[in-house]
C-alpha cells in the first residue's frame, strides 16, 4: 500500500519555485491532506528548521512575544500550523520589509487566512499561497493528467479508434468512497477508511472549529456536515439546510462558513455575462471530498453505487475536485463556477482562463447524446470566440467529437494507470 511519503505531489516544483523568490509561503489546506509532509519534504532539502504550533509550548512562546519570537527564528524556517498564532503575520511583515531574502520562511495553515482578510492583507506582495489539496488520482497513480491543458491549449483529438479507454464501472464507486486524504492509503478496508473519516470530522469541529469561534451550539455542527453532505453538487440553499434546526438562516450561515474556514466545503460561484439574462445566480455546494462525504451519509462503495442519484451528486464533486487540484498547477490561474438558467439548463463545471472560457459536464452513464451538450452549446454560444472547448466526463471507452470544439471524454482520463492516456 503507498503512503503519503511516497507520493510525489505535483505542487512540489512549484512551491520549490515560489520559494526562489518570494520571503514567505503558505501552504494552505485541510489537516491531514499532506501540508507538513510537503513542506518538510522540500525543507528537508533546503536546510529550513521546523516549528509546528500544534506544541503547546511553541504556540505559548509565540503567542506571548510574536516579534520576539520571529527574531529569533533562523533563517529559513518552516512555522506548521501558523493559524494558531495569528500574531505571528505582522510580525512576520515587519521582518519581511527588514529583510526580503527569498524563501525565509514557509508556512502551512489549516484554516483559510482568504477568508480572514486582516491576517491576507498583512503580507500583501510578500506572500505567495499555495493550495494543496487531498491526492488527486494522478499523484496516486503517478498517471499523467493535464485536463485544464487539453480544455485550454492542447485540446482533444477528436474521434479515436473504439474501446480506448477500460470503463470503470462499479470501481468508480470504490474509487469515490475512498476519497483522496494519505492517511487512507494505508487502510485496507471500507470500514477502516469511513472510520478515519468520521473521527477526523469530528475532530476538525471539536478542536479547530472551537478555536477560531466560540459558538455555543457546537454539537449542531456535525449534523449540518451530514446534510451538507447530502447537498454536494447541488444549489446552496441555505433555507434548506437550516430547517432540521431550531436557529436562524444568518447563524446557519455562519456555522456553515466556519466549515468553509476548514476547508471542509466550498462554494461554486454562478457563471453569467452580460448576453445571459436569465441565469440562476445562487453558489453550488461542493464537499472538499468525496470519501468524507460518503462517510458522512453511511454509504459503502456497493450502495453507492445502487443509488444513482447520490452517485450522479458525488461524481460531479469529484471531477470538481479533481479539476481544482489540477487547476492548481495549472501554468496559468483558473476561476470556476457554474451555470444554471430558469429553465434548468446547466454546466456543471465553468473553468476560465483569462477571457478563455472552457466547460464541463459529468454523467455516471456509459453512453452520451447531443442531448448532454445542451448546457455546453449554450454556453458556447454566450461566450462566442472565448470559448475553447467543452467535454462531457462519462463512464465510455471512447474520447469521441461532437463538432464544434465538444467532445465526449471518458472518465478514465481522470483515473490514469494502465490504459491509454495520451490523447494529444
Amino acid at each position: 500500500m503507498v503512503t503519503d511519503e511516497l507520493v510525489q505531489r505535483r505542487l512540489a516544483p512549484i512551491l520549490i519555485e515560489a520559494l526562489e523568490d518570494t520571503p514567505v509561503v503558505l501552504i494552505h489546506g485541510a489537516r491531514q491532506c499532506g501540508k507538513t509532509t510537503l513542506a518538510r519534504q522540500v525543507g528537508g532539502e533546503q536546510g529550513y528548521h521546523y516549528l509546528n504550533f500544534d506544541d503547546d509550548t511553541q504556540r505559548a512562546a509565540a503567542q506571548a512575544d510574536p516579534t520576539g519570537f520571529v527574531a529569533g527564528l533562523k533563517d529559513r524556517t518552516i512555522l506548521d500550523e501558523i493559524q494558531h498564532v495569528p500574531g505571528l503575520f505582522s510580525a512576520i511583515k515587519a521582518a519581511v520589509d527588514n529583510d526580503r531574502t527569498p524563501g525565509r520562511f514557509m508556512l502551512t495553515g489549516s484554516a483559510n487566512v482568504l477568508l480572514l482578510p486582516k491576517l491576507a492583507d498583512s503580507l500583501a506582495g510578500r506572500m505567495e499561497i499555495l493550495n494543496l489539496r487531498p491526492l488527486a488520482q494522478c499523484e496516486l497513480s503517478g498517471g499523467p493528467a493535464d485536463i485544464p491543458g487539453q480544455l485550454f491549449d492542447t485540446g482533444f483529438t477528436g474521434a479515436l479508434p473504439h474501446g480506448q479507454y477500460a470503463r470503470l464501472g462499479e470501481a468508480l464507486a470504490e474509487i469515490l468512497v475512498h476519497g483522496g486524504y494519505p492517511a487512507v492509503l494505508v487502510r485496507n478496508s471500507e470500514r477502516r477508511r469511513q472510520k478515519w473519516y468520521s473521527d477526523y470530522a469530528n475532530s476538525l469541529i471539536q478542536r479547530d472549529i472551537r478555536q477560531l469561534s466560540r459558538i455555543q451550539n457546537l454539537d449542531i455542527l456535525p449534523r449540518l456536515l451530514t446534510l451538507a453532505a447530502g447537498q454536494t453538487a447541488h444549489l446552496f440553499q441555505v433555507s434548506e439546510l437550516a430547517a432540521p434546526f431550531q436557529l436562524s438562516r444568518p447563524t446557519i450561515r455562519e456555522y456553515l462558513t466556519l466549515l468553509q474556514h476548514i476547508f471542509l466545503l466550498e462554494e461554486l460561484p454562478p457563471w453569467h455575462n452580460n448576453h445571459l439574462k436569465r441565469v440562476i445566480k445562487t453558489p453550488k455546494l461542493h464537499l472538499a471530498d468525496t470519501g468524507l462525504a460518503a462517510a458522512l451519509l453511511a454509504v459503502n462503495s456497493r450502495s453507492l453505487w445502487q443509488n444513482r442519484s447520490l452517485l450522479g451528486q458525488l461524481l460531479e464533486t469529484f471531477v470538481y475536485q479533481e479539476m481544482r487540484k489540477q487547476g492548481d498547477w495549472y501554468d496559468y490561474p483558473l476561476s470556476f463556477s457554474h451555470y444554471r438558467d430558469k429553465d434548468g439548463v446547466e454546466v456543471d463545471i465553468v473553468m476560465e482562463q483569462g477571457e478563455r472560457v472552457a466547460g464541463i459536464e459529468v454523467k455516471a452513464a456509459a453512453t452520451v447524446t447531443q442531448a448532454d451538450f445542451k448546457g455546453l452549446r449554450k454556453l458556447q454560444q454566450a461566450c462566442g470566440a472565448h470559448f475553447t472547448r467543452g467535454a462531457v466526463f462519462y463512464d465510455g471507452d471512447s474520447l469521441l467529437s461532437f463538432g464544434d470544439n465538444l467532445y465526449a471524454v471518458p472518465l478514465r482520463l481522470l483515473v490514469p494507470g494502465s490504459e491509454k492516456t495520451n490523447i494529444n
